[in-house]
């Protein structure tokens, strides 16, 4: 067994807790990595890793030979890198969790693009609204438009994106129009479930003013929110690019114009407790080029 390969498939399973899914993402038998771990016990002639029934856990000798790995494996990566971008030839595959409107409409054209220019990288393009644990899933980029990151989250900022506030013409004959962000208490609105707070950020006299909002209707998705305003079922807060097509045909107006919503940003999120490959860096310049221009039409699904 190689010797390097044997310290991945060892961190990736002991960052995971699991053989199966460090398999599944291998492409492996579930087997094939007890096989391989337990040669590597073999020929260190220490237990790693304590297995039980219900979960695997790092013995003492394990957790030490994990973090040795670690530095081990970012010195090679960090050799590897030097070596790509001498050849100008970035290669190999990339994992990369999409939000999932914003990823099909905006982001699939321009990885489908990148992967024209850099044949030798394969792309694993996952679209989920969910937030993807980079380490444990083995994911090694995620895009992601949100309000604010987590403290421990490596991010870069490729972009903003502007939100605005609309409703269908029958909803406002129907219960009235909103002339202060403070009134939407009055109002049903449909809110995005996988927001960091339930309340929308407006600007009000140039300061930031979060805004509480409920109403009967919920849901992940800003397509399916978008869909319940254009019916009259409420008041939503939607990225300009996601309305644009109902804001054109008059089914739903932006309302609360005077009171523009916080800018959010859009982010190149990376594994925390690695080294960049090159392959990696190459597809978050390619984004952040590609992104920048076209900031204003970008939204946090």
């Amino acid at each position: 067994m190689d010797q390097l390969e044997g310290m991945r498939l060892f961190v990736r399973v002991a960052e995971q807790g699991s053989f199966s899914a460090v398999a599944q993402q291998r492409g492996l038998a579930r087997s094939a990595v007890t096989r391989r771990i337990s040669a590597l016990e073999s020929r260190l002639g220490v237990k790693l890793l304590a297995r039980s029934t219900r979960r695997l856990s790092l013995t003492s000798a394990g957790s030490l030979y994990l973090e040795q790995c670690r530095e081990i494996l970012k010195l090679v990566e960090a050799a590897e890198t030097g070596l790509d971008a001498e050849r100008q030839r970035p290669r190999g595959l990339i994992r990369i969790s999409l939000p999932v409107s914003f990823g099909q409409r905006h982001l699939a054209p321009l990885l489908l693009e990148f992967s024209k220019r850099y044949p030798e990288i394969s792309l694993n393009m996952d679209f989920t609204d969910r937030r993807s644990r980079l380490i444990e899933e083995g994911v090694d980029l995620a895009i992601r438009i949100t309000e604010r990151l987590g403290e421990q989250e490596v991010a870069r900022r490729l972009g903003s994106s502007q939100l605005v506030v609309v409703a269908s013409p029958a909803y406002l004959r129907r219960c009235g129009e909103p002339r202060h962000p403070t009134q939407l208490g009055e109002h049903e609105c449909l809110a995005y479930t996988l927001a960091a707070s339930a309340s929308w950020p407006f600007l009000v006299n140039g300061e930031p003013l979060d805004i509480p909002v409920h109403g009967r209707i919920q849901a992940n998705s800003g397509s399916v929110l978008l869909q319940a305003a254009v019916e009259g079922l409420g008041i939503t807060c939607q990225p300009r690019f996601l309305a644009e097509d109902a804001l054109a045909n008059g089914s739903l107006r932006a309302i609360l114009t005077d009171y523009p919503l916080a800018q959010i940003g859009i982010y190149a999120v990376l594994p925390g407790n690695r080294h960049i490959p090159f392959k990696v860096r190459t597809l978050v310049e390619y984004l952040g080029e590609r992104l920048r221009p076209g900031v204003q039409r970008h939204h946090r699904r």
